[in-house]
C-alpha cells in the first residue's frame, strides 16, 4: 500500500471548536499510527466571512494540542489558478455549462418548488448552454447524471446509496470566479493525493456530489469515514448554549492539552474500557474500527476529572511554569520560580484546572486577606490564645522553620498546653490562609517562611 495521506482541512471563519479538534486529531492519529503524512490546509475561499484572526487561532489552537503537520498550512487563495484550470477541462469535455440565473430567478425557483411540495433542486434551465449570456453574469454548474445511484462505501457508516434524480447540477464557481467549497475540496485532495477524507458526519450529503466531481476529473477516490456529531447533554447538537468553546479557551480555562486531546479521542472512540492514554498509546492503539456509529455526548464534569488527574501526574516544575499566566492576570508574582514550584506541589492533589489552582494559590501571596467568617467564629476562640502565644514564642526562638521542627513545636505547645492537636493546626490554619482547608500545614508553614508565619499568626491573634 503506498503512503497514506490525510488532511484537516477548516474554514477559518472562526476559532478552532471541539468537533473540529476531534476531527483533526482522528486524522492526525491515523496518518501517524500507518506513518503516513498530514497536512494542514486553509479552506479560505469564503472571502467574506474568513479572516487572518482566525487562521492565527486555528494554527494556536492545533499548535498548543501538540498536533504537528507534515505540510502546511496551505492556503486555497494560493490555489486558485488550479481550480479555474480544472472548471475549463470540464467545461471543455460537456461535463459543466455556464448558469447564467440571477440570484432572484432562483430564488423565485425554490420558492415555488416548496410550494408544490417538491425538492428545491436546480431545475437545469441553463443545462444545454455552451457559452455565457452577453451581458449576464454567468456561474458554472456541473452537470451531474440524473439517472443511475451514486454509492459511498464508509468505513465507519458503511455502504450508503444516494439516488442520482435527487442531486441537482452543483455550482463549482460562483460567477466571481470563485471555487464553491465541494469544488475545491474535491481538486485539492485529488491532487495531494489524500487517501483518507476522515471528518464530520455532517459532510456525509456532500459526499455524492464530491464522488461525482471525482469521477467526472478521473481521479481516484479516497476512502471516507464520516465520524458522528458531539451532542450537549440535552442530546442537541453541541453549540455554544452548551458551554461548548474554542480550543484556546479551554486553555484559558485552565485545561492541560494532553488532558483535552486525551477526552476529545474518547468521544467517539474507545479501546477496551481503557479511559486514560498517553499520546504515544493512542497512536499505537487507534484505528478507525473502533470508532462508533453513535453520537458522542459532550460530559463536562468528566473532562474536569480527567484534567484534575493529569494535574497530579504532572511534574509540580511544570506545573508552576503552566501556573504563571494564571498568577500573572491575577496580579500576584511569585518569590522565585523554584519557591512557586513549591507551591504548585502542595495544591496538585486538589485542583481540577489552573484556574483553581491559582485561586487556591492566592493566600500563598496575600497577606491581607479576609479571615472565613465562619472558620474564625469556629477556631477563634479565647481559650486558643495562650497556645497560640506560645507558639509564636516558640517559632520566634527556633532557628529553623523545616517540617521535621515544626511538627516538634505544635507537639510540645500541645503537651504543655493541654490541647487536641487538631484545635491549634485549625486555628493556624485559618490564621494563614484565611479558611479551615488547605494544604498540609507544615507545609504551608514552610513555604511561607517563619517572618511571613510570625506576620500572620500576630495579625490573627489581634482578630480573637
Amino acid at each position: 500500500m503506498s503512503q497514506v495521506i490525510l488532511r484537516f482541512a477548516p474554514s477559518p471563519t472562526g476559532h478552532l471548536h471541539i468537533g473540529g479538534a476531534r476531527t483533526a486529531l482522528f486524522n492526525w492519529l491515523f496518518a501517524r499510527k500507518q506513518g503516513g503524512k498530514f497536512i494542514l490546509r486553509i479552506e479560505d475561499t469564503d472571502q467574506v466571512r474568513s479572516t487572518k484572526e482566525s487562521i492565527e487561532a486555528i494554527v494556536q489552537s492545533m499548535t498548543w494540542l501538540g498536533l504537528d503537520w507534515d505540510e502546511g498550512p496551505i492556503y486555497q487563495t494560493d490555489r486558485l489558478p488550479l481550480y479555474r484550470e480544472h472548471v475549463e477541462r470540464l467545461l471543455r469535455e460537456g461535463k459543466a455549462y455556464p448558469c447564467c440565473c440571477t440570484p432572484e430567478e432562483l430564488e423565485e425557483k425554490r420558492k415555488k418548488a416548496l410550494q408544490e411540495k417538491r425538492k428545491p433542486k436546480y431545475d437545469g434551465h441553463c443545462r444545454n448552454l455552451k457559452t455565457p449570456i452577453t451581458g449576464r453574469p454567468a456561474a458554472i454548474r456541473f452537470k451531474a447524471p440524473q439517472h443511475g445511484v451514486t454509492i459511498l462505501r464508509d468505513l465507519i457508516k458503511g455502504t450508503i446509496e444516494f439516488e442520482n434524480a435527487e442531486l441537482d447540477d452543483l455550482v463549482i464557481e460562483r460567477s466571481d470566479g470563485w471555487p464553491t467549497y465541494n469544488f475545491s475540496a474535491v481538486v485539492d485532495d485529488a491532487t495531494m493525493s489524500i487517501t483518507h477524507v476522515i471528518r464530520g458526519d455532517d459532510h456525509v450529503n456532500n459526499t455524492p456530489r464530491q464522488i461525482l466531481l471525482y469521477e467526472a476529473l478521473g481521479y481516484p477516490l479516497p476512502q471516507f469515514a464520516h465520524v458522528p456529531m458531539i451532542l450537549g447533554a440535552d442530546k442537541a447538537r453541541l453549540s455554544k448554549r452548551h458551554g461548548a468553546a474554542s480550543v484556546m479557551a479551554y486553555k484559558e480555562m485552565g485545561f492541560l492539552p494532553q488532558a483535552l486531546v486525551n477526552y476529545l479521542v474518547r468521544l467517539g472512540w474507545s479501546y477496551g474500557d481503557q479511559e486514560v492514554f498517553t499520546k504515544e498509546e493512542l497512536v499505537e492503539k487507534f484505528s478507525l474500527e473502533n470508532v462508533g456509529k453513535s453520537a458522542a455526548v459532550f460530559n463536562t464534569e468528566k473532562l474536569l476529572w480527567l484534567n484534575g488527574l493529569y494535574i497530579r501526574q504532572e511534574k509540580p516544575e511544570i506545573l508552576a511554569e503552566l501556573l504563571l499566566p494564571f498568577l500573572e492576570q491575577k496580579g500576584l508574582k511569585p518569590r522565585s520560580l523554584l519557591w512557586l514550584t513549591e507551591v504548585a506541589s502542595t495544591l496538585k492533589e486538589r485542583s481540577k484546572t489552573l484556574v483553581e489552582m491559582a485561586d487556591q494559590a492566592e493566600f500563598y501571596f496575600r497577606s491581607e486577606f479576609l479571615f472565613d467568617e465562619k472558620a474564625t467564629k469556629k477556631h477563634f476562640t479565647p481559650d486558643i490564645k495562650p497556645p497560640l502565644e506560645m507558639l509564636i514564642a516558640k517559632l520566634e526562638s527556633s532557628p529553623e522553620v523545616d517540617e521535621k521542627r515544626l511538627e516538634e513545636i505544635f507537639k510540645e505547645t500541645i503537651s504543655l498546653k493541654g490541647i487536641k492537636l487538631v484545635a491549634l493546626a485549625q486555628a493556624v490554619r485559618v490564621a494563614l490562609t484565611g479558611k479551615d482547608v488547605s494544604p498540609g500545614i507544615y507545609e504551608v508553614m514552610k513555604i511561607l517562611g517563619k517572618e511571613e508565619v510570625l506576620k500572620r499568626l500576630a495579625r490573627a491573634l489581634s482578630k480573637i
